[in-house]
Formats: C-alpha cells, sequence, structure tokens
C-alpha cells in the first residue's frame, strides 16, 4: 500500500474538495491509503455522506493551518502544528510515501526544503507541472519556486524532468527544449544565453535548442526548461486563455437554433478534446529534488485535481524518481571530479 498525506485544510475550496478528491482516489485504487491532516471534527463531518473503504482513510489531527498571506518562513516556524508542516514530517519521517497540498505556495516550498530536505547535489527544487499539448503533454520546469535562477539550476531542471517524462508519463528519449524569444543560439537574455551551450554539453540529455512560446502549445519540447517567473507567465497565460477559448466556443455555439443543434452533434467530440486540454486532469505539480515526494496543486483546486495528485504519487514511488535523480547527480559529481584530477 501506498500511503499519502494530503492537506485537507489548504486551497481556496478546502476542506470539501479536498475530501472529497481523497474519497475519489481511494474508491478508484485499491493500492493507496490517503492520510488526510487537519482538525479533525471537521474532517470527519466532511467525510459522513461518503461510502469508501474505511481502511483506505485515516485522518491526522492538526489544529492550526497556514494561510495564504502568511510570511513562508515564519509560518513554517510558528505553526508547527499546521497542516502543512504535519504533512510534510510524516514524508520526512517516512510515514507517508509523498505530499499533496493546495495551500500557500511559499510555505509549500520553504517547507519542502527545510523539512523534508534536498536530495544531495540539488541546488534548487523547481515545480514541474504536466501542461496539456496538442501531442500529448509537457513538462513546464520551473513555473513558480525560482525565480531568480541561475545556468547551473535550469541544466539540473532539464536533468531532473528528462527522468520524470521518461519513467513517469513513459515518454522515451525526451526532447529537451529552452524557452527563448528567437530559434537561434544567439538569442535570448545573458542567463538562457549562458545556460544554452551548458545544455548542449550534456550528454544525458536529449537536448533540441530553443523552444518559443507559440510552440509549446504544439508540442514542440517534451521538457521546457525556464526560470520560474517566465514559467509561471507561460503558465498562468496558458490557463486564462485555454478558459476563455472554451467560454468562446461554448457562447459560439449557442448563438442559433442551427448552432444548437449542431452542438448537440458534436457534443461527445467537443466534450473529449476539451477534457484532453484540462490541465487538472495530469494533477498537481511535484517540487522535484526533494528526498521525499511533495506536489503542490492549484490554490482553487477542485476535487478531480486532488484525486488526480493523489494518484500521480504512485508512479512517482513505483519508479523510484528520487533514486534515479539522485544516481544521475552522482554520476555528474564523479565525471566532474575525474575532470578536475
Amino acid at each position: 500500500m501506498i500511503r499519502i498525506a494530503v492537506d485537507a485544510m489548504g486551497g481556496d475550496n478546502a476542506p470539501k474538495e479536498t475530501v472529497k478528491g481523497a474519497v475519489e482516489a481511494v474508491n478508484m485504487r485499491q493500492d493507496i491509503t490517503v492520510c488526510l491532516i487537519g482538525r479533525e471534527e471537521v474532517i470527519r463531518n466532511e467525510l459522513e455522506p461518503y461510502s469508501y473503504k474505511k481502511e483506505q482513510i485515516e485522518i491526522r489531527n492538526a489544529t492550526e493551518v497556514i494561510e495564504t498571506g502568511e510570511p513562508p518562513v515564519n509560518a513554517i516556524r510558528r505553526k508547527k502544528d499546521s497542516s502543512i508542516v504535519v504533512g510534510m514530517n510524516m514524508v520526512r519521517a517516512g510515514e507517508a510515501d509523498g505530499f499533496v497540498s493546495a495551500g500557500s505556495s511559499g510555505a509549500i516550498l520553504v517547507g519542502g526544503q527545510v523539512i523534508v530536505g534536498r536530495i544531495r547535489g540539488v541546488e534548487r527544487p523547481p515545480l514541474a507541472p504536466l501542461i496539456p499539448t496538442e501531442t500529448g503533454v509537457s513538462l513546464l520546469i520551473d513555473c513558480g519556486a525560482n525565480v531568480d535562477a541561475r545556468p547551473s539550476h535550469l541544466v539540473q531542471f532539464a536533468r531532473m524532468g528528462s527522468i520524470y517524462m521518461e519513467h513517469v508519463v513513459g515518454v522515451k528519449n525526451p526532447r529537451v527544449a529552452i524557452v527563448n524569444i528567437g530559434a537561434e543560439e544567439e538569442k535570448g537574455n545573458a542567463l538562457v544565453k549562458e545556460t544554452y551551450p551548458l545544455l548542449k554539453q550534456c550528454g544525458d540529455i536529449n537536448f533540441i535548442g530553443s523552444i518559443e512560446a507559440r510552440e509549446i502549445p504544439h508540442g514542440g519540447a517534451d521538457v521546457i526548461v525556464c526560470e520560474a517567473f517566465v514559467g509561471n507567465v507561460i503558465l498562468k497565460l496558458y490557463e486564462g486563455l485555454g478558459a476563455v477559448l472554451i467560454s468562446k466556443v461554448k457562447q459560439g455555439l449557442m448563438t442559433s437554433l442551427r448552432s444548437k443543434i449542431g452542438a448537440l452533434l458534436i457534443k461527445p467530440a467537443l466534450k473529449e478534446t476539451m477534457k484532453s486540454f484540462d490541465a487538472t486532469s495530469y494533477g498537481g505539480a511535484p517540487l522535484l529534488g526533494l528526498k521525499g515526494l511533495v506536489v503542490k496543486t492549484h490554490g482553487n483546486a477542485k476535487a478531480n485535481e486532488i484525486r488526480n495528485s493523489v494518484i500521480q504519487c504512485i508512479s512517482f514511488r513505483e519508479q523510484s524518481i528520487n533514486d534515479k535523480i539522485s544516481e544521475c547527480l552522482a554520476a555528474e559529481r564523479n565525471i566532474n571530479k575525474q575532470e578536475n584530477e
């Protein structure tokens, strides 16, 4: 059994949607146990209407909640009995195979590094969500953890992202590209210009060069490397534009009797197409490079995103992603050591 700790109190729609998502996850998979962390009485009341195997859902009482506006470092230090800190400590102690939260991004990033800790050799853990594309999905790394990244950080992002895409998503020899304002090697800001040749020298990744933002939705690369400022802008624009397009399509289908009849005919196919472009169906963003698994979902996550994030943890654990990242970084250290000698 794989045991996943879930922050029942974090996020705009907690605990209602969080608890519902946890129940959906255990009803879908028999090989997981979910430990809901938060105010026990509140969680029990939310669980009451649902049917599920009682042994697959546990409750861990946590009396405090870290709010979104709180300074992350102070919150992690002061609120030792918060759902985020309790969940992180469970991962650190080996009591849980992963932790899922829709709570404060800052607190999760700080807690991941301070409580769970980084894998040896990892300079900065990046947030890495899967985003839908014309050909499937791509991994956007980093989307919010490291705004002021250095070239060495981006190189590590590329390596960790390649491991994740190959072993969790199943993409063999994933194509890696760095976000740029043109395809030419000499283009870009100082960070991109310095990082590009370093990525070219990496023999353990399939680096294909630069990728412009317009090529991302077409699936131009499997691993999209950037620092967090750029990545977060891409992610938020992606989500906002997708929502607008879906809204406009629905409006257009309701403009006349003919369009309404046509909408009825194409509804099944259109629904399936829109489902494939729903980012929440791929789960949350893992914070790669930690000694344990921490997954951050959207702050407004609904039950389906929580469910998919819990199930996402299974592949991460089964494929021993952290071990593979450790091996990759250890090999890199050995090469550097030999070159220095």
